[in-house]
């Protein structure tokens, strides 16, 4: 079958938000067996959203709408789909009730236009809306789909994963299986040419997706049965792991902090963070994820080099002699926070983020990141930056490359043993 996305909002149009709706749903779909020609976005203008739909009705098997369900006069997309469909929408008490209900636990006056939302296409599947006021629908109507989502992405995307997913997954002949794996250290162009033959491969399908540091690979398989399509997703994961080894760190999983945590967590393993060019970022990363505080002792900010020296003991020489920025701080940015902190990594990163502080032999994205571990400390130099003005990109760079590297000490420790050295 083939798909379409169309996402509505002026919003989105103006620039005012960053539009994930499409990148998530056609990852989503993909997996499902559904094939994604087209992507729109449009304004909340009746006029121009019907020709859209109209259009994207003549050439998909599937539409898959976002935004514009909510109760305001500019949320057009329920009455406009209704309409070009020729289906009727009708008031439904159930829905009505749970909108009174979700009001009535959150402790806020509900108006009445909120009761819009309980219009309901006559015949629709509802997707209830557990997250939110709005529910979802999917209108089936003369061979087509229509998919109608919620715009707040915290609404929508566990409303397609728990509500319309599986009503398209009972739909398939064939069951269609897929896995996550998170690569890092090894750029996109670098790792398609160890694999370039796998990515070739027709089923299961292997499909690359990049992103900052890190590539996200997907393996998809569609077969007789979830068992038959599963042992094909597991056989190709082995080549995998075969080809790319420790660069792979973790399947199915949302992120490399999600992965530190839980290996800290399963080692019954603690960390704490010192940082200055990252300004907090890695500690935040690190409590972002549940049960991080059973592994997180303590995270401390040292950007002056006063408090470097106050806080961690860091060389009033050392850093008139190497600076704020070099392997010697790093090191002892590291091993002050061991004695305070008491944990078994302490991770410190110190660079230059920029656009401005490069001086020479240390230009905008240069970073020192230490590991102490038990008295011993890891401490290497990166260079992140592409260009000069890329300052959340170095710091995003420097607090993975830092999770990275406790990952590798700990699920690799004979590996590691050599990076470690008494200073």
């Amino acid at each position: 079958m083939n798909a379409e996305i169309i996402c509505v909002g002026t919003e989105i149009i103006l620039g005012d938000i960053l539009n994930t709706h499409s990148q998530f749903l056609s990852q989503e779909l993909a997996a499902l067996g559904l094939n994604v020609y087209y992507q729109t976005a449009v304004g909340d203008n009746d006029r121009r959203f019907t020709q859209i739909l109209k259009t994207a009705l003549e050439r998909s098997d599937v539409v898959f709408l976002t935004g514009g369900l909510g109760p305001t006069t500019d949320d057009i997309t329920k009455e406009v789909a209704c309409e070009l469909l020729g289906v009727p929408c009708v008031y439904d008490e159930s829905v009505g009730e749970k909108i009174k209900e979700y009001f009535l636990r959150s402790g806020r006056q509900m108006t009445d236009n909120n009761l819009k939302q309980a219009m309901v296409p006559q015949g629709s599947v509802i997707l209830e809306n557990s997250w939110g006021t709005a529910p979802g629908f999917i209108i089936e109507k003369d061979g087509k789909t229509v998919v109608l989502l919620p715009g707040p992405p915290r609404e929508l995307r566990p409303m397609f994963l728990e509500r319309a997913k599986p009503y398209f997954q009972a739909k398939m002949e064939q069951p269609i299986l897929s896995k996550s794996l998170r690569v890092f250290g090894i750029g996109e162009s670098a790792l398609e040419a160890q694999m370039e033959d796998l990515v070739r491969s027709s089923n299961p399908t292997v499909a690359l997706y990049a992103k900052d540091g890190e590539v996200l690979i997907r393996v998809t398989a569609k077969a007789s049965s979830e068992k038959v399509a599963e042992e094909a997703i597991d056989g190709m994961i082995e080549e995998l792991y075969r080809r790319l080894g420790s660069h792979i760190y973790g399947i199915n999983k949302d992120s490399l902090e999600q992965v530190l945590v839980e290996l800290l967590r399963e080692k019954k393993l603690t960390i704490a963070t010192a940082e200055s060019c990252t300004g907090g970022t890695l500690a935040g990363k690190i409590t972002e994820i549940s049960g991080s505080s059973e592994v997180f002792h303590m995270g401390i900010v040292t950007y002056a080099n006063h408090i470097k020296h106050q806080e961690l003991g860091v060389k009033e020489e050392t850093l008139r002699r190497w600076g704020a920025v070099s392997e010697q701080t790093a090191v002892e940015m590291a091993k002050g926070l061991s004695q305070k902190s008491g944990a078994d990594f302490n991770v410190s990163i110190t660079g230059i983020a920029g656009p401005t502080g490069a001086v020479e032999g240390k230009p905008v994205g240069t970073v020192y990141i230490a590991v102490e571990h038990h008295g011993k400390v890891w401490c290497k130099r990166y260079q992140f930056a592409r260009n000069r003005n890329e300052r959340a990109y170095i710091r995003t760079l420097s607090c993975l490359n830092a999770m990275n590297m406790v990952r590798l000490t700990i699920q690799q420790p004979e590996e590691t043993e050599k990076e470690y050295q008494n200073v």
